[in-house]
């Protein structure tokens, strides 16, 4: 019989913990809670054995299991030992991040008594109190109490000892701090079902006299069915005078009502034109039928085949997707559907629920921690059989899964920018791989190493290269902003043609989207004197203008400044904080100006923003479409999220402000990007009966991106970019990792960065090139310092070898786990 466990701790390091166990033998993949470093910590258990111990090692204990079957499966494990081992990734840490199930653990902190409080408290009573104490006589009784509290030894939580003895949270960490206590962070499990209250009529129940109050209450009940939640019982009114709450209670006492606790309601919720049909009741056209005997065709062989649907913006994937799911579902499977932003979640979960039903399960990171564990419960438990969700979602335990599909599958928000650092849509291909199901990845501007793994034959290629019922494509014209200013000696946000071309397309009962990639009013604040920029004292970064201002241009005090990676905030200096002087100017303009500038060209105009301002959870993106799809919104301007796969057939016109300032970034991949962007955008455009036309306002019109964008050719830019990534050794001709090295102190993090540098020098690496160390382009972040490496080499199993020696060497020196960040395919090198 087992008589140890292995688990796998969400902490940076890379190793598992053995624990012993007491009786109770969990399986592989079910968790527990074990001590660690006097916390209470949650794991997983990777293995259970009875492998003697090295002479002298002692185990402590697991405190508590916490489920009876393994909450992740086999294959599932086995998916995250890939991550760990593929990202060099803490196995632990990547198991957490498969368990949205926070809610169901409670952590808080406890006290003891320690031998010095001991001590304190025995010779307090035989001498009193010392007088050399900073404390006053009152915080110090209070200190004794605490000490009398705790003597038996038991822990007490912050909340008993406050009720208890008056002590509050500075007060017991002064104790903790002389060490007269001991704190533990304790972990204890949670139910996390979402409840509520129903109120039920007891039927045939002999009604005795009744007053009013009571009378109504029966009434309503019988009116709606005999059930109501009580929060709505609550609220019912005689004579316009809401009842007393004591009222139910008495008809409870009386037999005349029964309340019961049933499982809250999950509202999918989703977005839904009238008059506009679902995706899964269009007749399918030919190209869509070819796609999907393609993608059917492997479901029915069985095993994993990797499709890259290659569909034109408006070409009718989703419904494609749509007709895929249906068949795995008649095969008695279930489907996965992963989408790379909460703000595609509502059109889809809709069409979703109207398509499948209650069959639905929705995860993404908008959810309360509450509805993240029911609905992946009701995942496991084979009650959802189609989940979509965003990247996390990868990770859903479906039973007998038979298909996944990941749409935009080139989108940045499937990599992870935390530990674990995985990619969603190499994931999602690799879980296909290990289950021998099919995957699919669909886009219309797939990212260049999907494109390479086709052409390669890795890949089954399919293209839907025309839009439904034979729509054409938008008109793409190109305004060069460098003859605007000449033309008319000013820099202006909006030109002159885009100004002309909205106006026309409001007269006609069109509406018009306009995409201006930045946050805020304007992403500066420069002194004019000395050229000064107001930074965040956190991070190396301009802080972006928050506020509209009027007049000529000079920053207001009290206006706000905040940082878009901190979020510090604050007010905009009266002087320059360098030279003291008054000219401060903001240069720059985000989607904030483009929106006030647009009320003023165009006051009868419903004008939208669509940014991370506005839109801060699921519920502001759903009223937003809402009103976008009912025509109350003619003219929406906001950032990347408004490119992102919306269908309004009514948006005729789709304006292009500033995208190719990306173009300059320090980024081997800043052209596939504003590619994508412009042709996302594009895509926008015509959906609807009436045709559509796009303005792309630019500073470099010949740069083959943007050429290739404004003609819609994705073969011609996709050839000539990886000729550019084959003679520089970049992906998909290359594997490339980024390695941080960060601390608090700029002389650790350079000192670090130095050691590791000098090592890489002196190693003899076959087939792997070393960049760096240099300072990271954004050199402070969040008050870290940052230093970088940039590994490329031709196969993966070399980078990884290299990265762990390089980990290893990292042990050997005591530099911190945590100091060194492995970012394995990295999309940002920022």
């Amino acid at each position: 019989m087992p008589v140890f466990c292995d688990v796998a701790l969400p902490i940076p390091l890379d190793q598992n913990f053995t624990y012993a166990l007491n009786g109770v033998v969990p399986v592989v993949g079910a968790r527990v809670l074990v001590p660690f470093s006097g916390q209470r910590l949650m794991g997983v258990v990777v293995r259970v054995h009875e492998d003697p111990l090295p002479e002298g090692v002692e185990v402590k204990p697991v405190q508590q299991v916490l489920d009876d079957a393994a909450l992740l499966p086999e294959g599932l494990m086995r998916l995250a030992a890939w991550i760990a081992q593929y990202y060099v990734a803490p196995l632990g840490e990547v198991l957490r991040g498969m368990l949205p199930l926070g809610a169901e653990v409670k952590r808080h902190f406890v006290y003891t008594i320690a031998e010095a409080g001991r001590r304190v408290l025995y010779e307090g009573a035989a001498k009193g109190s010392s007088r050399r104490s900073k404390l006053t006589p009152e915080e110090q009784n209070r200190e004794y109490a605490v000490l009398n509290y705790l003597e038996s030894g038991e822990a007490a939580k912050m909340g008993a000892l406050r009720s208890a003895t008056g002590a509050g949270k500075a007060l017991l960490e002064g104790m903790v701090k002389k060490k007269w206590l001991v704190r533990e962070a304790v972990a204890e499990e949670r139910d996390a079902r979402r409840l509520e209250r129903v109120a039920v009529l007891v039927p045939e129940a002999r009604l005795p006299k009744l007053n009013e109050n009571q009378t109504a209450i029966l009434a309503e009940l019988a009116a709606v069915g005999g059930r109501m939640r009580v929060a709505d019982v609550r609220t019912i009114e005689v004579g316009g005078v809401r009842v007393p709450e004591s009222t139910l209670g008495t008809l409870v006492k009386r037999g005349l009502v029964a309340v019961e606790e049933v499982s809250e309601s999950f509202f999918l919720a989703g977005v839904q034109p009238e008059g506009k049909k679902n995706a899964h009741e269009h007749a399918l056209n030919e190209v869509q039928l070819e796609a999907l005997s393609v993608i059917a065709g492997a479901l029915s062989a069985g095993g994993f085949r990797a499709h890259l649907l290659y569909g034109i913006t408006g070409s009718g994937k989703t419904a494609v997707y749509f007709a895929a799911m249906r068949r795995a579902l008649d095969a008695g499977k279930s489907a996965l559907l992963l989408v790379p932003e909460i703000g595609l979640t509502p059109a889809m979960a809709g069409q979703m629920f109207a398509a499948f039903g209650d069959e639905v399960a929705l995860l993404h990171s908008q959810l309360t921690p509450d509805e993240r564990a029911e609905q992946w419960h009701r995942i496991r438990r084979g009650e959802a059989r189609i989940a979509v969700g965003t990247r996390s979602a990868v990770f859903a335990p479906m039973v007998e899964l038979g298909l996944i599909i990941v749409d935009e599958e080139h989108d940045g928000s499937y990599k992870q920018e935390e530990t674990p650092r995985y990619h969603g849509r190499d994931v999602a291909v690799m879980r296909a791989k290990f289950l021998e199901i099919p995957v699919v990845l669909g886009s219309a501007t797939p990212s260049l190493e999907s494109w390479a793994n086709a052409e390669k034959g890795r890949y089954t290629r399919i293209e839907m290269r025309e839009r439904v019922a034979k729509r054409p494509m938008p008109a793409v014209e190109l305004v060069d902003m460098r003859l605007e200013f000449k033309e008319t000696g000013q820099e202006q946000l909006f030109s002159r043609e885009l100004i002309a071309q909205t106006q026309a397309t409001l007269d006609r009962g069109e509406q018009v989207v306009i995409l201006l990639n930045r946050r805020g009013y304007s992403f500066v604040v420069m002194c004019r004197s000395c050229g000064e920029k107001i930074e965040c004292e956190n991070c190396a970064i301009s802080m972006t203008f928050h506020k509209p201002v009027e007049g000529d241009g000079h920053a207001e005090a009290g206006q706000r400044l905040q940082c878009h990676y901190c979020g510090f905030r604050r007010a905009v200096p009266t002087t320059c904080p360098k030279c003291s002087s008054e000219h401060l100017y903001f240069l720059g303009a985000g989607s904030q100006q483009g929106e006030e500038r647009l009320q003023e060209l165009f006051p009868a105009a419903r004008i939208g923003r669509m940014d991370r301002d506005t839109v801060r959870g699921r519920a502001d993106m759903e009223r937003l479409l809402a009103r976008l799809h009912a025509g109350e919104i003619n003219l929406l301007v906001g950032t990347q999220m408004i490119a992102k796969g919306h269908d309004i057939h009514g948006i005729t016109l789709v304006g292009v402000v500033g995208a190719d300032f990306a173009l300059g970034l320090p980024d081997f991949r800043a052209a596939e990007r504003v590619f994508q962007l412009l042709t996302q955008v594009s895509g926008r455009a015509g959906r609807g009966n009436l045709p559509g036309k796009v303005l792309i306002q630019t500073y470099h019109p010949d740069h083959y991106a943007i050429q290739f964008a404004a003609k819609h050719e994705y073969p011609g830019f996709v050839a000539k970019e990886l000729q550019y990534r084959r003679w520089m050794h970049y992906p998909p001709f290359a594997v490339l990792a980024n390695v941080i090295v960060q601390s608090a102190k700029l002389e650790e993090a350079t000192a670090w960065a130095t050691t590791l540098g000098r090592w890489f020098e002196r190693t003899k690496l076959e087939n792997v090139r070393v960049l760096g160390p240099a300072a990271a382009p954004i050199v402070r972040l969040k008050r870290i310092y940052r230093y970088h490496f940039v590994l490329k080499a031709e196969q993966r199993a070399v980078l990884g070898a290299t990265l762990r020696r390089m980990l290893a060497f990292a042990d050997e020196k005591e530099i911190p786990r945590r100091a060194v960040v492995i970012d394995v395919d990295a999309l940002h090198l920022m």
